[in-house]
């Protein structure tokens, strides 16, 4: 929209202290933000934290290539409970967190992606099985809003995000 444009957000950072004793001021510098860009920041900011995916919905190519896993069927009930089935969906290459016999179980064509378990702090998901249909719905405590869901035994999953755009910083001292 033409308005969304015009606006702007100021940012004023102190930059340090210009003379000496009563004429001492504080010297600022002033950058100014539009709009949109600052949403667009956000946005990336909590697609990088949050957004994840079913483990094995995306598979990794002998290129490295990252595409759709057309046989992937759901996850099972037993295994849509547990964090450890769904990822961030970002690559990062690092398995640090991972232990050696954990490492050994991996495939690489699947596991590729960051499991949810490791998220900082510890209890920043909220996972919930609903009876009856058993769909299941994990909500962020990091970025209050996000919500992801899947059907288990099907390829149906998805996420969206319905918050402020305010990152819950306190989250550890609540925990």
């Amino acid at each position: 929209c033409s308005m969304c444009s015009r606006k702007a957000v100021v940012s004023t950072q102190s930059t340090g202290v210009v003379g000496e004793g009563e004429e001492a001021e504080e010297e600022t510098n002033t950058v100014l933000v539009k709009e949109e860009d600052r949403l667009a920041a956000v946005i990336d900011e909590i697609d990088r934290d949050v957004h994840i995916v079913p483990r094995g919905s995306y598979v990794k190519t002998a290129t490295g290539k990252i595409v759709t896993n057309r046989s992937f069927e759901g996850l099972k009930n037993l295994d849509c409970v547990k964090l450890s089935s769904y990822f961030h969906f970002k690559v990062t290459p690092s398995t640090d967190k991972i232990n050696l016999l954990a490492k050994a179980t991996l495939d690489p064509s699947i596991d590729f992606l960051e499991h949810i378990e490791h998220d900082l702090p510890k209890g920043c998901w909220s996972l919930h099985q609903e009876r009856g249909s058993g769909l299941v719905v994990l909500k962020s405590l990091l970025w209050l809003g996000y919500n992801f869901y899947h059907v288990p035994g099907t390829r149906k999953f998805g996420s969206a995000y319905f918050g402020t755009g305010e990152k819950n910083i306190d989250l550890p001292f609540m925990l």
